[in-house]
């Protein structure tokens, strides 16, 4: 064991981070091991807040704590902090804090300076306890969540204290209704162990809702509605190492994907009397202390890892700065904590003075952290698609350029308002999706779709709002390069195709972009010469490759199945691959439009499946304004919204107008589709895809750039690729010639009042050093025809 443990030392020591296995040896580092252990946790610590201008700070926020309710429908073995309808009767309580009395511990916690008002309460006790549900009928609040809005929403207007909520588990859909009401949110993972949930004596048995996957589901909800969300771990409750390191990794994938953790807490368990663990030992100091040290580096640099100081002695206060911690958490001058009342909180000048004593200086913060208040570098906005409009004053009130708390700002209530909206344009089905989104019926989004005048711009208005909330407010684009594949052996020949890569990266593409079923004179092999050419001159360029159909007929070729055919791309350095080809999943349409080269809808999605279960995510699209109507085209949204479902492999949808002049002649087709149907089908498709895929790309090629301008400001977020083409030969893309610079989408998204952002073919951001190259002075020249910014 002690050389396992050594040699982990000795990896993190080198590398600054761990795998999950590493991260779990090292959890058991004690003596002179940890004290190796605690030096690389504030290496990577310090780096961290000297990259964000904050060297030698720890936070905390000044805050009030707010017992919303002491009832829950859980009963967790560690819990003081729940009570009974009859303990609350004995003690003269109701069973919710009346809105005066929040009133009045908000009021006085904004004289004394705090700026963030944590509601703390059960999860969802209306589903457990009649005298909840009677309170909340009473009083005319449809559940809990519904009451803390209102409360939130009081708290922001009488006393300006930003509200924190943790009221539990959150549907998506509860999350959404929250986002606008509180700048961040919270709650515990606590565990992975799904045995402490479902195994009899486990410590959240009989708790509905310390179910880890559950709980992992809101994680991703509150990412996917770009929450600043606080999350952590309880040790010491029964979970062994594995299960501690599994539950960090955890916390951390989800942080990857949607970049909201906004501080990972490592808490402590501490015996409670009354409990049923109050014969259980506390979590000892050294095993807490190598949990903590572990969290920051599993979470990294940019991370916020906190520790709770009123649960650790005050002399053993230093170790946890040692340990890698760069926040205290909300302390309170008013409150006590109302979840472990037998730890009162630390005064603040003791707390200044212990962080002083180990080096550190102690900087007041909001519940929102810095990163995501301020803008960041280059950006004048940048916070703001975190927060929501509505409370964005009140934030800006109390914050200052950095992010961290002013603190001599005075705390004062502010109007809360929800946006303007078209003058009786949100009635009926307009209405019930505000609400929520992705919740109508077919025969409501048919209708949307039919959408003009004034209810077409109140349609485009929500889903703006709509992809504002999910994604932000920013237009993005990827600078790639397309490749036809059919080419091959006439324009096209695997040297020429290294050449075009080599081309494309010196002018900045982090993505080739390769389509086309090879001619049929050449072997089926040659899909994967494709591959390597690029491969073996560009390893880091994305590949983003091969349709469908295109693996259809190259497995077929090779005589091995569909699957292996992905499995062999993957393993051959192909990133991501495109699903073009979905046309309309109705076989009768799927006919209409190429009855000899699409297969059928059945076979398409079963080949978009596969290439998810390999580990390819893909593009998911459609094609509309031929032979189709809009239940077609709501029944295709329904059917992309089912397999995102089943494997979350799409990163974004894309609707591509019908061009008759690109295509063969289709009877009976229109004429492609009017402006207004483009704009209510993109609408429709953010409000139907909400929580299913976060991303909508404008077709510019096929809709031009005004049409495109039009729907990135009615539900799309993604102009798609520049489309390089160079000097080499450009009739080597499907669309050569049309080509865009950064220059044309910076103007493009100015002209709506966005900013424009590079990412990757994933939806991440370029590294530094390939933004600064793509927008190097020297870059060679694209030979590319530049489209009429007046084109519909």
């Amino acid at each position: 064991m002690l050389s396992e443990l050594h040699a982990a030392l000795s990896r993190v020591e080198r590398s600054l981070d761990v795998d999950e296995r590493d991260a779990e040896t090292l959890l058991a580092a004690r003596g002179d091991d940890l004290e190796q252990l605690l030096v690389v946790a504030a290496r990577i610590r310090d780096d961290g807040l000297e990259r964000s201008g904050r060297t030698g700070v720890i936070t905390y926020s000044k805050k009030v704590f707010i017992p919303i309710t002491f009832l829950c429908q859980d009963r967790c073995h560690y819990c003081t902090f729940v009570e009974t309808p009859g303990a609350l009767a004995h003690l003269g309580k109701p069973s919710y804090l009346s809105p005066d009395d929040i009133l009045e511990i908000a009021r006085a916690g904004a004289a004394l300076g705090c700026k963030e008002a944590l509601f703390t309460l059960g999860d969802r006790p209306e589903n457990r306890w009649p005298s909840a549900r009677a309170w909340l009928d009473e009083h005319g609040y449809a559940s809990t969540i519904d009451y803390i809005r209102a409360m939130a929403v009081l708290v922001l207007e009488e006393t300006g204290l930003l509200p924190h909520l943790n009221p539990g588990v959150m549907s998506f859909a509860e999350l959404q209704a929250l986002r606008p009401v509180a700048p961040s949110m919270g709650m515990m993972l606590e565990t992975t162990a799904t045995r402490l949930w479902s195994e009899k004596g486990g410590v959240h048995y009989g708790s509905p809702d310390k179910d880890p996957a559950l709980r992992l589901r809101v994680l991703e909800d509150a990412g996917r509605s770009r929450v600043p969300f606080t999350t952590g771990v309880l040790l010491g409750i029964g979970e062994n190492d594995a299960e501690r390191a599994q539950s960090l990794f955890a916390i951390r994938a989800s942080h990857e994907r949607h970049g909201h953790i906004q501080e990972t807490i490592v808490q402590n368990f501490r015996a409670k009397p009354r409990t049923a663990m109050q014969n259980e030992s506390d979590l000892a100091l050294q095993e807490y202390v190598a949990a903590v040290a572990v969290a920051r580096i599993v979470m990294g640099p940019d991370a916020t890892i906190q520790a709770p100081p009123n649960l650790t002695d005050a002399a053993e206060l230093g170790l946890l700065i040692r340990a890698g911690i760069d926040d205290w958490g909300g302390v309170s001058p008013l409150t006590a904590d109302h979840v472990n009342p037998e730890r009162p909180w630390p005064e603040l000048d003791v707390l200044e003075r212990l962080t002083a004593e180990a080096g550190f200086e102690l900087r007041e913060r909001l519940t929102t952290h810095p990163q995501f208040v301020a803008p960041p570098a280059g950006r004048t906005s940048g916070g703001c698609d975190w927060i929501d409009a509505r409370i964005r004053p009140h934030v800006d009130a109390l914050a200052l350029p950095s992010g961290l708390a002013d603190e001599s700002a005075v705390v004062r209530g502010r109007p809360w308002a929800a946006p303007a909206v078209p003058v009786g344009a949100r009635h009926g089905v307009l209405a019930r999706a505000t609400v929520d989104p992705a919740g109508l019926s077919d025969g409501d989004y048919v209708a949307l779709l039919a959408s003009d005048g004034p209810q077409l711009e109140a349609l485009a208005a929500l889903a703006h709002e709509v992809r504002v909330a999910a994604v932000g407010d920013e237009v993005s684009f990827v600078i790639n390069r397309n490749l036809d594949s059919s080419l091959l052996g006439t324009v096209l020949d695997l040297a020429l195709v290294a050449d075009l890569a080599d081309e494309a990266a010196s002018l900045g593409a982090t993505e080739l972009c390769v389509q086309g079923a090879v001619p049929a004179g050449l072997p089926g092999e040659t899909y994967f010469e494709v591959v390597a050419a690029i491969r073996d001159r560009h390893p880091d360029v994305h590949l983003h490759a091969f349709r469908p159909t295109d693996v259809a007929d190259g497995a077929q070729r090779l005589g091995i199945t569909v699957r292996d055919f992905y499995e062999r791309l993957r393993a051959c350095g192909v990133g991501t691959v495109p699903g073009t080809g979905a046309r309309i999943l109705d076989d009768g349409i799927r006919a209409a439009l190429s009855a000899t080269t699409d297969p059928p809808a059945r076979a398409w999605i079963e080949a978009v499946e596969t290439a998810h279960a390999v580990g390819l995510r893909s593009t998911a699209t459609m094609v509309y304004g031929h032979v189709d109507s809009a239940a077609d085209q709501v029944s295709h949204l329904r059917q992309l919204a089912g397999i995102q479902g089943r494997t979350g492999g799409f990163t974004e949808f894309i609707a591509m107008p019908f061009v008759p002049l690109d295509s063969p002649p289709v009877a009976g087709a229109r004429p492609g589709p009017s402006v207004r149907e483009s704009r209510a089908v993109h609408a429709v498709a953010r409000l139907m895809l909400h929580g299913r895929i976060d991303h909508v790309q404008a077709a510019w090629t096929k809709l031009g750039i005004a049409t495109a301008q039009a729907v990135l400001r009615g539900g799309a977020d993604d102009i798609g690729g520049l489309l390089l083409d160079g000097v080499i030969a450009p009739e080597a893309g499907p669309e050569a010639h049309r080509s865009l610079s950064i220059a044309d989408v910076e103007r493009i998204a100015g002209e709506i009042g966005a900013t424009a952002r590079q990412r990757t073919t994933t939806y991440g951001s370029p590294t530094p050093e390939q933004s600064a190259h793509a927008r190097r002075p020297d870059a060679p020249p694209s030979s590319r025809l530049h489209l009429s910014l007046s084109r519909a």
